[in-house]
């Protein structure tokens, strides 16, 4: 089959074609020819105004619910829900039911990578059934797939177990994560601890609850030698302090949900329980210090950190609430807005190294993969601009600028209805 990518503008800095707006010709999922024009006769013609393409998009947190909890998300529709929000490769959390704690459970979630555009890169729980007890099978997980080791939101408690783990899987480069949250600190807090959520009346959970936590994972860290990711940063000093380790020459990454670098805990005065997410929204600094630590490569990656919840678990007393918000239709558009086009590709893809994902330059010769965007034009994201099974969407009503529009990855073409 051929495709013809008509007049598409190419953002890869690595690439020679890179602000360049050209013709792409792709034969059997092969990039087969670029150039300014092409005129040969295709299959399939791809024309869309203010076309951009880039190397796919990687999000290093992504959790769809199948199997256990299909009533959130499929594995089939969360992928079409990824495809057509951007991205061609995703890390998927371990946190189902039964958890992804052995090599049979990666097997399965990766069934729908040889028939979708979007491919599925196993995140393992590092802890038989995500308990923190004893450490999983992670020589055999990694071998079924896994590129990282997480028990989804669920702090590592056991020093000692953490310690272990970063030591056990040097012997085969593998990359632990740690939940940066002292739980006897936070306790059974559900937002950002301060002046408004003892007006409002909500249990707080103190921003020191991370830093502590980050600060003892950083100690163990100095002393394994080992690579630790901590994932999902909300507090100015939580920044500071992975600056500092960093600088010391310590392995050690981090990442940020797009949704903390646009929001502040202002929202919770509405008690929307789209707004309740963990880590909470913090304060308007933090946020900014946040923002800041992606700018000056603090930070290295964002992450959607996509968590569909159902209506029956989100429309209740904001107390009683789960935690979590989807993402993956909103952060090219969030990202885009905040922070510019280039600097959103860059953080769409940067990720990718860290956990072992394959990059896709853009070159003749080379396989496509491909992110397709338009960076023009401010909206306001709506129930209509989401493709998840659930809706529970902090950005509903948020202004946005860019909307992505599709992929081709694995020889597939998925693209928004609208622009098929």
């Amino acid at each position: 089959m051929k495709l013809l990518i008509k007049s598409a503008k190419v953002i890869q800095p690595s690439s020679e074609f890179h602000q360049q707006q050209v013709d792409i010709l792709i034969e059997d999922g092969v990039i087969a020819s670029i150039k300014p024009k092409i005129d040969e006769r295709a299959d399939q013609i791809l024309e869309i105004e203010n076309l951009h393409l880039s190397e796919g998009w990687f999000d290093s947190s992504v959790s769809f619910g199948e199997p256990g909890y299909e009533e959130r998300e499929t594995l089939e529709n969360g992928l079409l829900t990824a495809a057509k929000s951007g991205f061609t490769q995703l890390g998927l959390n371990s946190n189902i039911n039964p958890i992804a704690d052995h090599a049979s459970a990666l097997n399965f979630l990766q069934k729908e990578n040889e028939k979708q555009a979007v491919r599925i890169y196993p995140i393992a729980a590092l802890t038989k059934h995500s308990e923190g007890k004893d450490l999983a099978e992670v020589y055999d997980m990694h071998n079924a797939g896994a590129v990282s080791f997480y028990d989804y939101k669920k702090p590592v408690n056991n020093p000692n177990l953490l310690k272990i783990a970063l030591q056990y899987v040097q012997n085969f480069d593998g990359l632990v994560q740690s939940f940066p949250l002292d739980e006897s600190i936070a306790h059974k807090g559900y937002v950002h601890e301060n002046k408004q959520s003892t007006i409002l009346g909500l249990k707080g959970i103190p921003s020191f609850a991370e830093e502590l936590q980050i600060s003892r994972d950083l100690h163990i860290l100095e002393y394994t030698e080992g690579k630790l990711h901590i994932p999902t940063l909300s507090t100015k000093k939580a920044v500071a302090l992975i600056r500092e380790a960093k600088k010391k020459g310590l392995d050690v990454s981090c990442s940020v949900a797009v949704h903390q670098l646009v929001f502040h805990n202002d929202k919770l005065e509405t008690f929307n329980s789209h707004f309740k997410v963990m880590p909470p929204l913090r304060s308007k600094e933090d946020q900014e210090a946040l923002v800041e630590g992606v700018k000056d490569g603090t930070i290295d990656m964002v992450t959607t950190d996509h968590m569909p919840i159902d209506i029956e678990n989100k429309k209740v007393e904001f107390e009683n609430a789960l935690f979590g918000t989807i993402g993956l239709e909103s952060a090219f558009g969030a990202l885009n807005a905040l922070l510019g086009l280039e600097k959103t590709i860059d953080l769409l893809t940067k990720a990718k190294k860290r956990f072992h994902i394959p990059t896709s330059l853009i070159k003749e010769g080379k396989m496509a993969n491909f992110s397709f965007f338009n960076p023009k034009g401010n909206y306001t994201f709506a129930p209509q601009h989401i493709y998840s099974s659930s809706k529970n969407a902090m950005f509903l009503n948020h202004s946005l600028t860019g909307k992505a529009l599709g992929v081709y990855a694995q020889k597939n073409l998925v693209l928004h209805e609208s622009d098929s």
